[in-house]
């Protein structure tokens, strides 16, 4: 894990109370990529002993989060990034070892781009949530924008 990957991962893991509880593990945090992975725990399972859709859901908010601090972190003296809004599917059953991988939908560059003209740009990721098997369980969008701060 790089420098970038360490810091991202401890700022979320400090402010985020459920990076920790549910013991999020940062794999890959760069401004193309976050990939973060949830450990089998039996206390978030559901009633067919796989993760909690609700446990999914985390993680994979997690997982646009790093991506969305990697990608923008620079702007963050002067805009504050926040979730619009969200849509997951829940696609086979999650069992064991999850992992969620976030791309970012629109290039970083634009973004910034219409935030310096002003205005409140609003980007999508795309997450894939999948079993060790690489089985997508299940594909989640959220819609993000940088708030100006001024």
């Amino acid at each position: 894990m790089s420098a970038d990957q360490t810091s991202i991962g401890e700022m979320l893991a400090a402010t985020v109370p459920m990076v920790r509880t549910l013991n999020l593990e940062f794999l890959e945090t760069t401004a193309e990529r976050a990939v973060l992975r949830m450990p089998d725990q039996a206390d978030f399972h559901n009633h067919v002993g796989g993760p909690h859709a609700g446990a999914m859901f985390t993680l994979a908010e997690s997982a646009s989060g790093a991506i969305v601090l990697s990608a923008f972190g620079d702007q963050l003296s002067r805009a504050v990034p926040l979730a619009v809004k969200a849509e997951i599917g829940y696609k086979k059953l999650a069992m064991g070892v999850v992992t969620a991988t976030a791309t970012l939908a629109r290039p970083v560059a634009d973004v910034v781009k219409e935030l310096d003209a002003g205005e409140r740009p609003e980007f999508p990721v795309h997450i894939s949530i999948q079993r060790e098997d690489g089985a997508v369980t299940g594909e989640m969008t959220i819609v993000w924008t940088l708030r100006p701060s001024s």
